[in-house]
């Protein structure tokens, strides 16, 4: 494979896939329509096209003017809260987008698509151990069931129309790369990495802590944070195995879990700043602990993360974030 389209690629994991792409030697075309994503955050080794993936006409000259080999599509949307207010949103654009992508990859005869999936499809999780692929999914929210059912159209097209495909589902992204001035920028994110730091850097007054009496150690939730070049790092791993005809759904985490209140003292060490924080009620549906099982991604595409430290992952996005 040679030629890879990233849609969604001035985005935050996007951009971070351009440039982890290029520097293994691919070349890269970006497919964004720069609502939630940045120019400044697009390599200039890559080829640019603004376009819409919930407009098909939008891929006919992308798909003409270029041999694709690949796509990745991470053009979604993310936030929770909103698709409960405008569900049909995101239905038309995580779903629907995505049958626009089968369409056009069928007609140019495109055979291999690396999907951006969640965690949030498999619900409120309620088990003590790690979250494996085969566990139950039941999305509570319209974002989860919109990347559920992209996945379903895609493990469909595969059958019917010859395509390969990995689907990662994402668990906690956090970081920045340290080589490129590129990091996770943008209004309402709902990520505690970036909260925690937008604190720190005063633009919020308080972290707000969800509840602490979790049967947890320290009585706070417990989630799996991966570092944003880890989790694109897989998603190239991935294309080999489509060369080889290997489809396949992937959860993408750290492997290891993390509280709220290891992660605010982790970033007070990183910062050198005395977060204030406050505790509050419990949000309705957040379970005590959610961390994933990569160990499929490890076997199968011979993937190890390397930013295994949490301090490590909060310094990369604070050594982003502060010079914003």
């Amino acid at each position: 494979m040679k030629k890879i389209l990233v849609t969604g690629g001035a985005g935050y994991i996007g951009s971070h896939a351009v440039v982890e792409l290029l520097d293994s030697g691919y070349e890269v075309i970006v497919l964004d329509n720069l609502e939630n994503g940045y120019m400044d955050l697009v390599d200039k080794r890559a080829k640019f096209y603004k376009g819409d993936i919930r407009d098909i006409s939008t891929f006919e000259k992308v798909f003409s003017d270029n041999k694709i080999d690949a796509v990745m599509n991470f053009a979604g949307y993310i936030k929770v809260g909103e698709s409960m207010i405008e569900p049909n949103m995101y239905y038309l654009n995580n779903t629907y987008g995505v049958m626009n992508i089968i369409e056009i990859m069928k007609k140019y005869n495109v055979k291999n698509i690396i999907f951006s999936s969640t965690a949030a499809v498999y619900g409120e999780v309620d088990c003590e151990g790690l979250v494996y692929e085969d566990y139950p999914t039941n999305p509570i929210n319209p974002y989860g069931a919109s990347k559920l059912m992209a996945e379903r159209v895609i493990i469909d097209a595969a059958k019917a129309y010859n395509i390969n495909y990995s689907i990662f589902r994402y668990f906690n992204v956090g970081g920045a790369h340290e080589k490129y001035q590129i990091g996770q920028k943008g209004d309402g994110v709902t990520a505690l990495i970036p909260i925690i730091l937008q604190t720190a850097k005063g633009e919020r007054e308080k972290l707000s802590i969800y509840g602490n009496d979790y049967l947890t150690e320290d009585g706070t939730g417990i989630r799996d944070y991966i570092h944003v070049v880890d989790l694109v790092r897989a998603h190239i791993a991935a294309l080999p195995s489509l060369e080889k005809n290997i489809s396949d759904i992937y959860n993408l985490g750290n492997g290891n879990g993390f509280s709220v209140l290891q992660m605010l003292n982790a970033a007070k060490k990183v910062t050198g700043v005395e977060i204030k924080s406050e505790v509050i009620e419990r949000r309705a549906g957040d379970p005590a602990s959610v961390v994933a099982s990569s160990e499929k991604a490890r076997r199968v595409l011979g993937w190890e993360p390397k930013y295994v430290d949490v301090a490590k992952i909060i310094d990369t996005a604070w050594n982003w974030y502060k010079n914003l």
